[in-house]
């Protein structure tokens, strides 16, 4: 017979390992939303407010307001404002579904690239892109010409910067392309990415006071790694050498939306691989895209996490549209998904190397879409089960109201696809260029000397009440736009990169 403690000792253990497979089966990320199916519903009430109001409007009213009531909520928000370019940061109060709180630059000064070189990625030139996005604080990102930025190696962002390029016809293309690790509140506005290619084994800046190892990147547009509060936003991508965007190690709060994706094979991956259970609170909104010429397959490839995938337009497919592994949560409301003509590649969905048995279970559902040329879902799990029926309580707008919505995805203005010549012709894309063309030959691209007045300048000014204005902030993260402590985390790319602690009263004297 076992002694009294040993038994006690094994029930413990027990208890113990229990409760830890009960963690492990139920994890969560710090960030993620409690009730996904929530922000569901108010993506398709926004979507539903704003078709309302179009339908309210004469038939002569509709053609005077094309542009800005077109229905597509994001749009809405802003573009009938015929002095947005006074009002840039009222962008930052657009978004929509899980990464709608994405602050970004909002409340910073206007930072204007006036320089499309990057010669140096240990120390930028101010006035260049590379500078502007590593800087600690709050910045909104603007551009004082259309302009090609062949980058050196890949653009590691900092926390709150909003990359802006309306007004400007803008390319990122060359070694690696936008880095998003371990950041948060991010905003990717109007901007050309293609053509990125995999780069590293060098020193690279990340912040003003950091410079860290970086590993061979993979060639993404955007790489996303770790971070939260991001949205993309009316960029065009294509021709990258790995994904167009790609999500993984915990990255949750994301929207990607009114974007132009084509030529391209692997477009979006979600989810590192299936053992890595933090993504399983990855929250992401794929929202009024347009999925178009070229492409082969996952738009997305997801594992893990909650998928809502909401008035696409999926023109063209090689193998499948949505694919998944380990069990991802996948919502698909109100999109059109256009088969290919070959018979074997008409499923929308894939479930990647798994069995049948296995995935049946799978939340996996599609309401109110439209299937084109022979294009079908294959839906399973919860079907009308009380989490989806929450999820619809809203009706999700027709499939035939996809023109309207998409209209407008990729880049505003110019050509959304982007050619291997890169050669365009010029952008009225709702703003005016000042200065002439900077194709990346370096140097700046307006004749003033005065390079921190360029950056800093009033071409296009901040809300009334300046960034540097902070005498509250210490009373609150939400005014001030930024965390208490900021803290760059180690990555297994990043293998010289300590922890460093960015404190609010650092930034508040930095800027006093």
């Amino acid at each position: 017979m076992l002694p009294t403690t040993c038994i006690l000792l094994i029930f413990s253990l027990s208890s113990i390992l229990c409760f830890l497979t009960q963690a492990t089966h139920n994890l969560t990320l710090p960030h993620q939303h409690p009730n996904p199916e929530a922000v569901v519903r108010d993506v398709q009430r926004s979507v539903n407010a704003s078709l309302s109001r179009r339908q309210t409007l004469s038939i002569q009213e509709r053609d005077q307001s094309a542009q800005c009531l077109t229905g597509n909520p994001i749009d809405d928000c802003w573009r009938c404002d015929p002095n947005w370019k006074n009002n840039r940061q009222k962008l930052a109060d657009c978004g929509i579904g899980f990464g709608r709180n994405a602050l970004g630059g909002k409340g910073g000064q206007i930072y204007i690239v006036t320089d499309s070189s990057d010669h140096d990625p240990v120390n930028p030139a101010p006035g260049t892109l590379r500078h502007a996005v590593i800087q600690d604080e709050p910045l909104w990102i603007i551009f004082s010409a259309d302009m090609t930025i062949k980058l050196k190696h890949e653009l590691i962002f900092n926390s709150y910067k909003t990359v802006d390029g309306r007004g400007a016809n803008v390319h990122v293309v060359g070694n690696g392309c936008i880095t998003l690790q371990y950041v948060s509140n991010v905003i990717i506005h109007n901007i050309h990415v293609h053509h990125c290619k995999p780069s590293g084994n060098t020193d690279i800046r990340a912040s003003p006071t950091h410079v860290g190892w970086r590993g061979r990147s993979d060639g993404d547009g955007i790489s996303i790694f770790g971070s939260r509060q991001l949205w993309i936003d009316h960029c065009s991508l294509s021709y990258c050498t790995d994904g167009l965007i790609d999500a993984i190690m915990g990255s949750t709060g994301i929207t990607i939306s009114n974007n132009y994706f084509s030529h391209h094979d692997e477009v979006m991956l979600l989810g590192h691989n299936d053992r890595y259970t933090m993504d399983s609170g990855m929250q992401v909104t794929i929202a009024f895209n347009h999925f178009g010429e070229a492409l082969v397959q996952r738009m997305p490839r997801c594992r893990r996490g909650y998928i809502h995938v909401v008035n696409n337009d999926f023109t063209q497919w090689e193998m499948y549209a949505i694919g998944g592994s380990a069990n991802p949560t996948i919502n698909s409301q109100g999109n059109r998904y256009n088969a290919p003509a070959d018979e074997n590649a008409k499923e929308v969905t894939k479930r990647v190397d798994t069995d049948e048995k296995d995935w049946t279970d799978w939340n996996w559902r599609t309401d109110g879409d439209l299937m084109v040329n022979g294009a079908f879902f294959v839906p399973s799990g919860a079907g009308l089960s009380a989490q989806y029926a929450m999820a619809s309580s809203v009706e999700p707008k027709t499939a035939g109201l996809i023109d309207q919505l998409t209209m407008n995805a990729g880049v505003l203005g110019g050509p959304r696809e982007s050619s291997e010549t890169v050669a365009y012709p010029g952008f009225n894309g709702g703003g005016t260029s000042t200065g002439t063309t900077n194709n990346g030959n370096g140097g700046s691209s307006s004749g003033d000397g005065d390079i921190f007045g360029m950056i800093f300048g009033s071409a296009a000014p901040p809300p009334a009440v300046s960034s540097y204005a902070l005498a509250d902030a210490k009373d609150s993260d939400e005014k001030c736009r930024c965390n208490p402590t900021l803290l760059f985390m180690l990555s297994n790319r990043d293998e010289h990169l300590d922890p460093v602690p960015l404190k609010l009263d650092n930034l508040l004297e930095s800027r006093s």
